[in-house]
């Protein structure tokens, strides 16, 4: 029995052993990585460890005897040595909490890459040599975003090598890691200089619907639909450029600013076949929400149809990927024209309730609950606005120089 307790003592000393050994052998292992000078921090655990055994070696040589002041003497001669080895690293850890506020401390910066001598290249108009450095941070951040786009945007705007900068979005394309926003930038981007530099709507296309591709029903898909649908032709892209004079009639002044005209302006005139327009470019492009929403306007405003408005804000409101600001934009546009043709109380009430349930607790709805405290008061306003009686005389007032109106 008495073997087995000694067995299982002399274990367990020794598992205590390995782990204090353990313990302080990974201390020194990361003070060593830590330290700027291994070579004499080893110097001074070696020196420690010598004054440490002679302390030790003292007292023991005593170790029967009562303590003296000899010991006092050994304890003290001990600690100035281990002070003269260690004053420098004692100095360091008292003050380091104050240096660390200016410098940072032992915190390791995080790798970078820096393009200033690709920029500095770039602006003396060494744009090769500008490559070769922008390159060569990529070999270290190969997937670096900014290093890639600042190559494509040299070849594209410096060396008018287009080919190029589109070999190289593409490259950052294809590559995994990068955020869906980074890589619609960059496509976005690469659209752009097609239309800028060589008016290739075509190739513009295609690089937007690369996007359309490759992050369908988000808000990227839909703002790249949306660029797709208002592409300019080839012939309008060259029209800048065109120095022909064109005689335009006297009777159609307004011919060529039909774009340009605001949504209210076309929904209150006479739409000349605007309202076809639109239907026509929604049925190619059914996610250019603009033409959408003046169709809307002009379906209400104009034909007094609140139902085909309603429709087509309804459309809008539940496509997907659309971001919350523009959905209570709409809802406010119809809310605005229920009130404004003639829809009932409850209707519009609805209306406003449908931001409160979609968007809770956030600036959009808080607006919506205080439009709808007031809601009976914007109804009695629109009533004595109804109200008001005019003389036969006056209601044609604004048409007496224009002549008849066409509907």
């Amino acid at each position: 029995m008495q073997p087995l307790i000694q067995t299982h003592r002399w274990l367990e000393g020794l598992f205590t052993l390995v782990v204090m050994t353990s313990i302080i052998g990974w201390g020194m292992y990361c003070l060593l990585r830590r330290t700027e000078d291994p070579r004499l921090l080893i110097v001074k655990w070696i020196l420690t460890a010598l004054v440490g055994g002679w302390i030790l070696w003292q007292i023991d040589a005593f170790g029967n005897s009562p303590a003296s002041w000899y010991h006092v003497v050994v304890g003290l001669v001990g600690g100035l040595v281990m002070a003269a080895i260690w004053r420098r690293s004692i100095a360091s850890v008292v003050a380091k909490p104050f240096s660390s506020l200016y410098d940072g401390g032992d915190v390791e910066v995080e790798p970078q890459p820096y393009y200033s001598v690709a920029e500095a290249k770039r602006k003396l108009g060494k744009y090769n040599e500008a490559i070769a450095q922008a390159r060569k941070q990529l070999t270290r951040f190969p997937t670096d975003l900014t290093g890639q786009m600042m190559i494509a945007e040299i070849q594209a705007q410096d060396l008018n090598d287009l080919p190029g900068a589109e070999v190289t979005i593409h490259r950052l394309c294809a590559q995994p890691g990068h955020a869906p926003r980074n890589i619609a930038h960059a496509l976005s981007t690469l659209a752009d200089w097609h239309l800028k530099y060589t008016l290739d709507r075509d190739a513009a296309r295609e690089d937007l619907q690369q996007i359309v591709d490759r992050f369908p029903e988000t808000d990227l898909a839909l703002s790249a639909q949306q660029r797709i649908a208002h592409l300019a032709s080839t012939e309008k892209m060259l029209a800048p450029h065109d120095r022909q004079i064109y005689a335009v009639p006297e009777g159609i002044k307004n011919l060529g600013l039909r774009e340009r005209t605001g949504a209210t302006e076309l929904a209150e005139a006479d739409t000349d076949g605007v309202a076809a327009d639109y239907v026509k470019q929604l049925e190619q492009f059914p996610f250019d929400f603009e033409v959408r929403e003046k169709l809307a306007l002009i379906y209400a405003d104009h034909y007094r149809r609140l139902d085909l408005a309603t429709d087509q804000f309804e459309q809008m409101i539940e496509a997907a990927g659309q971001p919350a600001k523009r959905i209570t934009h709409w809802l406010n546009m119809l809310a605005d024209l229920q009130v404004r043709h003639g829809a009932g109380y409850a209707t519009v009430e609805h209306t406003l309730e449908r931001i409160l349930d979609r968007f809770p607790n956030t600036p959009a709805a808080q607006v919506a609950r205080t439009r709808l405290s007031h809601l009976k008061l914007e109804f009695k306003g629109k009533e004595k606005t109804a109200g008001v009686k005019m003389g036969t005389y006056e209601q044609n007032i604004g048409l007496k120089q224009g002549g008849p109106r066409r509907y």
